[in-house]
């Protein structure tokens, strides 16, 4: 299905739903999600809901503030509460499953209060593929993900971005500071400022696309492989080791692989084909 044939199929999707709330973030997904909608359905009946909380990095809560003023709409901030949850913070594989699971339910009871026929959150096509336990929270509470339903992938979406001319049409993948942690391994405020410290530190490199990895002791970054001599070769370093032992880490790593997304759910793949053999 070509692009502009999955376009129109989002906007006939969003008319039918008519006034909706969107699980905004500010990243490429959602933020495409909510121009179409208030483009399709006029900004009085879209309300973008955005997760104010210690795994969303600070510069990005307040970007996706900035585009949602610039698309036209007014966004509500709500508090998380997944740090309520001992389920969240043990930091299982089923981890995101507990965090959207209270995201939703707080976005569902305010779509009843406000009168909203639906909530809608940024899932395209892609996320079929991969492990994501958000989809089935999605599924739980009855949410909408128009961008699957039309069958978007994220390259469409990035293309069409552009089209519209957004900001984000071009910008890295942006999940949850949580996402860093290894599976396991206590999710902390302290471990996710530690992250959020240390991404910061590292874009002053000139770094775009890449991940700082907590690996409780031991930070393992990941770049892309062209820029290894960015943070390898001196003074950057010195510098990046400092600063990342600063934070509290002990060793400092980069992983010779580079970056991928999701490579934590790499030993969940592992895992899974062990078992597919028993």
């Amino acid at each position: 299905m070509e692009n502009n044939k999955k376009y129109e199929l989002l906007k006939q999707i969003l008319h039918k739903l008519n006034k909706v709330i969107v699980a905004y973030s500010g990243g490429v997904d959602s933020t495409f999600l909510l121009k179409v909608a208030v483009d399709t359905l006029g900004p009085a009946n879209v309300l973008p809901c955005i997760a104010k909380g210690p795994s969303l990095p600070a510069a990005q809560y307040r970007k996706a503030l900035s585009i949602a003023k610039k698309i036209g709409v007014a966004v509500q901030a709500i508090e998380q509460t997944e740090f309520d949850d001992q389920r969240y913070l043990t930091n299982k594989a089923d981890r995101c499953f507990y965090c959207k699971s209270h995201l939703f339910e707080i976005l569902t009871r305010i779509a009843k209060e406000k009168k909203f026929n639906y909530v809608i959150c940024g899932h395209n096509f892609d996320d079929l593929k991969d492990y994501r336990p958000g989809n089935k929270a999605a599924t739980k509470y009855g949410i909408r993900s128009p961008l699957m339903e039309a069958k978007l992938t994220k390259n469409d979406i990035r293309q069409l971005s552009r089209q519209l001319g957004l900001p984000t049409a071009d910008i890295p993948a942006s999940p949850c500071l949580a996402s860093r942690i290894i599976y396991g391994l206590q999710i902390t405020q302290q471990r996710l400022n530690q992250i959020e410290k240390a991404e910061d530190f590292l874009k002053k490199f000139g770094l775009v696309e890449f991940r700082v990895r907590h690996h409780e002791q031991i930070a393992r970054i990941e770049v892309h492989p062209q820029d290894f001599e960015k943070i390898t070769a001196e003074p950057a370093r010195s510098k990046i080791i400092k600063k990342l032992k600063s934070l509290g880490f002990k060793y400092v790593t980069i992983d010779l692989q580079g970056f991928r997304s999701g490579s934590l759910n790499e030993s969940l793949k592992k895992i899974a084909k062990r078992k597919a053999k028993n």
